[in-house]
């Protein structure tokens, strides 16, 4: 499940305006009507030393043909739901083979820890018209923005949104080095002009949440840091926002409890076994659906369509079982 290639530089300001009229890059909120996606693909090359640099809360599957085929089709799943509410989805490409082999090289970014391309939310973000190229904590993740790349250059060219990328992580004393700055889609929540960040120590870091907070500050952003348990990988794991007003949190995995921009909202209250099955990784299409596992339907589920929330049900557990759900697949280019 990892990566190879080399991140982009800082690319500050618009990458290119169209003459002619384009589609918007803009994200208002975690439930603003979703109207365009990119949805995961499904790859995984496994390399020499992938079981020394995979996230601990996931399992190194068993590759066979069989295994990648059921799970595709959960994502393909996925994908008839969304364009059945009318979401636009596009797809990343497809790992090259120079890619597949650099998965498994000694040295440099990739360790022989393998690559992967099944994960859409973690290696960029859409906060407002700003799309960010991200920093991965994890040594086999951080050339994961590449297979996505044409589509964020074609949305940027065609649309004249901010195109930026945070700098890549500092390994000037080794490939394992903490400095950073570190800063992944999944720890990012947006809620209007206010953005969540979570840090666990386990992706995002202090000075990643830094650089996002002096770069949205100059366009009126308030970006609160949210500390989560090291356990926890993304604050997408332990908080959801189906719709104004209500979340779906794990507040044990919040050791100095809910931003204060929180605490007046109505809670779906999980476990911390249910966070770390990813019962807060769902999909609101808009603030009155929602997208999340069958396995779910007895708790978040009835709890959500207790509030009025109607709610889409996939079996998702080969992803949950990789590590990522509903969320983690996807990354929108337009919510408002």
């Amino acid at each position: 499940m990892l990566v190879a290639s080399l991140t982009a530089g800082l690319l500050v300001g618009t990458f290119g305006v169209s003459s002619a009229a384009a589609e918007k890059v803009y994200v208002e909120s975690e439930f603003a009507p979703l109207k365009r996606v990119v949805l995961t693909q499904t790859e995984v090359v496994l390399g020499k030393n992938t079981e020394k640099y995979v996230d601990e809360n996931a399992k190194v599957p068993e590759i066979t043909d069989k295994y990648m085929a059921e799970w595709a089709n959960e994502r393909e799943n996925l994908k008839r739901i969304l364009e059945k509410y009318g979401v636009e989805v596009q797809r990343p490409r497809l790992l090259t083979e120079y890619e597949k082999m650099l998965g498994n090289v000694e040295g440099g970014y990739t360790e022989a820890s393998g690559i992967s391309n099944f994960f859409a939310r973690d290696p960029f973000i859409t906060i407002g018209n700003h799309i960010i190229e991200c920093s991965f904590f994890s040594l086999y993740r951080r050339l994961e923005v590449l297979p996505i790349r044409p589509i964020l250059q074609k949305e940027a060219e065609e649309s004249g949104c901010y195109y930026v990328s945070i700098p890549q992580a500092d390994i000037s004393n080794g490939n394992d080095s903490t400095v950073g700055p570190f800063l992944e889609g999944g720890d990012v929540l947006v809620y209007g002009k206010t953005v969540f960040v979570g840090n666990s120590g386990r992706a995002t870091n202090h000075a990643g949440i830094v650089w996002l907070r002096n770069y949205l500050g100059h366009f009126g952003y308030n970006v609160v840091e949210v500390k989560m348990d090291k356990d926890i990988l993304h604050l997408d794991c332990i908080l959801s926002f189906p719709r104004d007003g209500l979340m779906i949190v794990c507040e044990d995995a919040m050791p100095e409890g809910l931003p204060e921009e929180l605490k007046s909202w109505d809670k779906i209250l999980v476990t911390k076994d249910e966070a770390q099955a990813l019962a807060t990784n769902g999909l609101p299409i808009d603030d009155h659906t929602y997208i999340t596992d069958i396995a779910f339907k007895d708790t978040v589920g009835k709890e959500l369509e207790r509030r009025g929330i109607h709610v889409e049900y996939i079996d998702y557990k080969l992803s949950r079982f990789a590590g990522g759900a509903f969320r983690c697949s996807t990354q929108p280019l337009l919510r408002e």
